[in-house]
């Protein structure tokens, strides 16, 4: 059974990879009271997730503004405690916190799950500051246009020896 977090107050959140452009391993890093919980993810689901707190973030009222954290980098060892199948985000008014939680995917047959990507054991939920998610907005879009540049015919990722474009039908590399 992999392990589940509850982390009420962050100290950290943040995004990051491990690797090359085309071969990254993406993370989601949240860290509170000296404890560091490292999620891996799809690039997708960082676009996805970073997408999602912007459109919310630019909803809600201004409030004073507050010095947006420098927590780019991740803290090694990145160990990942489980893989991220599913995510979920909701804004505590009370507390003025962002309340974000992943779910592990399943280890089940996907034919099991109807074809639904199903969730497993472990899961986390964590509240962040608006700063904290607005560096994280910042870090998590610098992370997926940092990758391998689009082929400008099909918008596929180009690799170092290019590839081979489907709207050329594959005539001629590019």
């Amino acid at each position: 059974m992999s392990s589940s977090y509850d982390l009420p107050e962050v100290d950290r959140f943040t995004a990051g990879t491990v690797g090359e452009p085309g071969a990254r391993v993406f993370y989601l890093q949240v860290a509170a009271a000296g404890q560091v919980v490292s999620l891996r993810l799809e690039k997708a689901q960082v676009a996805a997730l970073a997408g999602y707190l912007a459109e919310l973030l630019a909803d809600l009222p201004t409030p004073a503004p507050e010095e947006i954290p420098d927590q780019s980098e991740l803290v090694e060892p990145v160990l990942a405690e489980w893989v991220v199948g599913q995510l979920g985000v909701a804004f505590d008014e009370g507390r003025d916190r962002f309340v974000i939680r992943a779910d592990e995917v399943a280890a089940d047959d996907d034919e099991e799950a109807g074809g639904e990507v199903a969730t497993g054991g472990g899961s986390a939920r964590f509240a962040v500051t608006r700063p904290q998610v607005a560096g994280f907005v910042v870090r998590a879009a610098a992370l997926v246009v940092a990758g391998r540049p689009p082929c400008p015919l099909c918008r596929r990722p180009l690799d170092r020896g290019g590839h081979v474009c489907v709207k050329t039908n594959g005539h001629k590399p590019t």
